[in-house]
């Protein structure tokens, strides 16, 4: 039994209003989270492009863990990363956040985290989706 799982989560194709709102963005991170049964502890967020390119990281710290976002406006990219200990599961804030956000086209790998002696350190799976796609999607998971 592992003590949780990271997704990270690759997103390509992102409307730059969305890949510039920092405040939607930490909003719908942290209402998605608390949709998905966890418990928002703190919320923080920088907005980038006074000396460097436009974008911005947010940050939701939860009981479970943590949810984060940084964009690269200019490209149209967003990197989440959601970990989540115990039995809660991060995909669930992502199904909830595709309810109000566009993110593109996404790509994402879920890695088990502390799963045993025999999971090797790269093993990941990584499923692919676009921005046609209903916001309830399938996933893969890794096999230790």
């Amino acid at each position: 039994m592992g003590k949780g799982n990271h997704v990270l989560i690759d997103c390509r194709n992102v409307p730059r209003d969305v890949c510039l709102d920092d405040g939607r963005m930490l909003e719908v991170m942290a209402r998605s989270a608390a949709k998905a049964g966890m418990h928002v502890i703190s919320q923080v967020r920088y907005h980038f492009g006074h000396n460097s390119a436009p974008g911005y990281t947010c940050v939701v710290l939860l009981d479970e863990s943590h949810c984060s976002a940084h964009t690269y406006a200019d490209l149209g990219l967003i990197a989440l990363d959601v970990f989540t200990c115990g039995d809660t599961d991060p995909r669930k804030i992502l199904e909830h956040m595709r309810e109000e956000l566009d993110l593109g086209d996404v790509t994402v790998r879920t890695l088990p985290r502390f799963t045993g002696s025999d999971m090797l350190p790269n093993e990941a799976t990584v499923t692919e989706y676009d921005a046609d796609e209903a916001p309830a999607m399938q996933y893969a998971e890794a096999t230790c």
